[in-house]
């Protein structure tokens, strides 16, 4: 099947082959039917990528400055790696899909097969929506008349926040797809809307809606408009639909309110407000967001759980559905909205109405091929032409990396590639991202089918860099299957899982398999820790180990924190650091507590107790700020100090024969990880961390997890 993508790094839009998305519970598989493109914030994601360096640091400056405070703890290289990454990483576009329901995921009420449904997926072939954020067409209701309703729904969520009554006087601001989809709904109200713009078919089509009209091209002056429409009190509302830097119409907005008039933002423009206005007239202001109550809240959106409609009566959902509905009973007309047509294949047209000069498309469509349904379902394609199949050293593990999330992608997959392993398959439900990660690390072929992907004969190295809370299961099943496994910290959220894998790997032995387990502790691979540890090595006394993590903040909801997918932060990441402290300890773990800082869960501080005396702190705080430098290892051994400062340098104090140790970049060990466990499949070594080392640490950090 054939997705859309952008690049961010240029702005160039292209259609690639991908897996057909592997359908989940609670979710909807869909064959496209049309899609409209957004020509407010596809054209901004356009010219965002057309713009150079300087021109995207202008638009956004807050990254900017993320990026500084990244130079500033991690060094150049490492915040030029990591902005180069984020734009080279193709983004899908599009999210006003009209298709047909091919398969409902277990859990799905509601929906069937065969169901014509609206969505806010990609322009794809075939894609995945969650039943939340899908809704049934009525069958009076035509395609390209229901591609509105995602747009329609960020109308209409703006409308329901201004709250009009009939008979007010309403400026709509911005005439563009939405502003005249909230002008109709306005006028279903039973308000005056008067609409403001700068293009002359906008405003044409406008009129021909029923709406007053200010064309500010010309130099019309809104505010005059609006008093004069209001015998001087000014208009009960505005809402502003425009997509512009300036703040001027939020300014004029402010001006040609009535005393108390509340202002809605829709679109995208600058708020440099005037505060004297809004204090005489005690004006309200209020961003909308999106579709409505459930945007971004993954409970609603990807769990499924629908709010109570006796307490939140338009959900997301529910907007569409009551913009279809508006389109079934005439209150919306969608038709001179319509003014081009385009097949789905030359969709690069579309996008070169776009950012093209001159008069700006309202709605394009793309129209997606019909035909038999069972070519697009494939669930596995080649890689693509442009992808080179290595050619692997004997003895090279054959791999299916499964997951493709931006690890994967940045560091996983180049650092096997560097490795020299055979790179077979990647894998993911999704399939798109998959798909990218295989066309550009040189994978023979992408999947969407992870079960196909474990079972595949040719693979015997399985590499998990999934959500947390698939990683045991996945590592049991692919041990028992006598693949190698490399797993992508932590190995496991509970003990019961943990027993699961160690039970894989026990059986796996006892059939004489050679299959290696490895989980990806990182740090203790890291050049600067590698001298670390050589420098230790004659200490015979028990040694003082300090590790200090400014883990920064996530918000509440990110799915980290989610019990079942992420297991919490110190499972998720202070793995790692009790892993190094007991690496740099050289002996076993015999005791764990951890205090927590009250009411939060990743502000911690674990104290561990090894057999040969030692002791390590781990202070793993979640609640510091992004400019202060992310971690620092020290450790307290006979009269000296090693203390490395964010693995970019390390000195010595008291130390006989070492002073520094400073690399050109920073180096935290992910590439020789892995290689070191690919050499170990390829030489029929032992795995680079014990087994029993490894199931002591993860146990270790579940016990520390479960303090808190």
């Amino acid at each position: 099947m054939l997705q859309l993508f952008q690049s961010l790094s240029d702005g160039s839009t292209f259609l690639r082959d991908a897996p057909c998305p592997q359908v989940r519970p609670g979710h909807l598989l869909i064959r496209s039917r049309v899609s409209l493109v957004s020509p407010g914030t596809e054209r901004m994601l356009l010219e965002f990528g057309k713009a150079g360096w300087v021109g995207k640091a202008r638009q956004q400056p807050e990254k900017v400055k993320q990026a500084l405070d990244k130079i500033r703890t991690d060094g150049l290289w490492a915040a030029y790696e990591a902005v180069r990454g984020k734009l080279e990483e193709p983004i899908p576009m599009g999210y006003c899909n009209v298709g047909e329901v091919v398969e409902a995921g277990a859990g799905v009420d509601g929906f069937r097969p065969g169901d014509r449904v609206v969505s806010n997926a990609p322009h794809a072939e075939m894609v995945l929506s969650p039943r939340n954020l899908a809704a049934k067409i009525p069958d009076e209701v035509a395609d390209d008349a229901a591609a509105f309703t995602v747009l329609g729904a960020i109308a209409l969520h703006g409308v329901r926040l201004l709250a009009p009554a009939l008979g007010e006087v309403v400026a709509v601001s911005g005439l563009g797809v939405i502003g005249l989809l909230a002008a109709q709904l306005l006028k279903a109200h039973g308000c005056r809307v008067v609409g403001i713009d700068l293009d002359s078919h906008r405003l044409a089509v406008a009129k021909s809606l029923g709406v007053d009209t200010v064309d500010i091209s010309g130099g019309a002056d809104p505010v005059r408009r609006a008093l004069e429409m209001t015998r001087g009190i000014g208009v009960d509302g505005v809402i502003i639909a425009a997509a512009t830097a300036s703040s001027e119409p939020a300014q004029q907005a402010a001006r040609m309110c009535r005393k108390r008039g509340k202002i809605v933002l829709v679109g995208a423009t600058g708020l440099e407000l005037q505060r004297g206005v809004f204090y005489e007239k005690e004006l309200s202001f209020q961003v909308s967001c999106s579709y409505g109550p459930g945007r971004y809240d993954p409970a609603y959106e990807e769990q499924g759980n629908d709010y109570p409609l006796a307490y939140v009566r338009w959900t997301e959902q529910r907007n569409f559905e009551a913009v279809l509905e508006a389109v079934k009973n005439g209150a919306l007309n969608t038709a001179p909205l319509l003014t081009h047509r385009f097949a789905f294949e030359k969709c690069a047209e579309a996008y070169a109405l776009l950012s093209a000069p001159g008069e700006k498309p309202l709605g394009a469509l793309l129209e997606y091929r019909t035909g038999p349904v069972e070519p697009l379902l494939a669930r596995t394609v080649p890689a693509g032409s442009d992808a080179a199949v290595r050619a692997a050293a004997g003895g090279a593990p054959v791999v299916a990396l499964i997951g493709a999330g931006s690890f994967a992608r940045r560091a996983l997959a180049p650092a096997l590639a560097a490795a020299g392993a055979r790179l077979h398959t990647a894998a993911s439900r999704k399939g798109a991202d998959a798909a990218e990660l295989a066309r550009k690390n040189g994978f023979e072929r992408s999947s969407s089918d992870v079960n196909a992907a474990l079972e595949e004969a040719a693979v015997n190295t399985v590499v998990i860099a999934t959500r947390h809370g698939s990683h045991a299961a996945l590592a049991a099943r692919a041990l028992k299957l006598g693949k190698n496994v490399y797993v992508e910290k932590p190995l496991a959220l509970t003990e019961t899982q943990l027993d699961e894998v160690a039970a894989a790997y026990a059986g796996g032995a006892g059939r004489g398999a050679h299959a290696l387990l490895m989980v990806g502790f990182n740090r203790r691979f890291a050049p600067h820790i590698v001298r670390m540890k050589r420098l230790l090595e004659p200490v015979r006394s028990p040694k003082a180990i300090v590790i200090t993590v400014n883990a920064g903040v996530l918000p509440a909801n990110h799915w980290t924190f989610d019990p079942a997918e992420g297991g919490g932060r110190i499972i998720g990441e202070g793995c790692h650091f009790i892993d190094l402290a007991r690496h740099l300890a050289g002996a076993a773990i015999r005791g764990v507590t951890a205090v927590f800082a009250a009411g939060q869960k990743d502000v911690a501080t674990i104290t561990l107790s090894f057999a040969d005396g030692s002791t390590g702190t781990i202070h793993y705080l979640g609640n510091g700020h992004q400019s202060y430098p992310k971690e620092r290892v020290e450790v307290f051994a006979e009269g000296g100090v090693l203390a490395l400062d964010n693995f970019r340098v390390l000195k010595g104090y008291g130390w006989p024969g070492f002073t520094q140790m400073r690399l050109w970049r920073q180096d935290k060990g992910h590439q020789a990880c892995v290689k070191r466990f690919v050499e170990a499949i390829r030489g029929g070594e032992p795995p680079p961390i014990p087994f029993e080392e490894i199931i002591e640490v993860s146990r270790a950090t579940i016990h520390a997890a479960s303090q808190g």
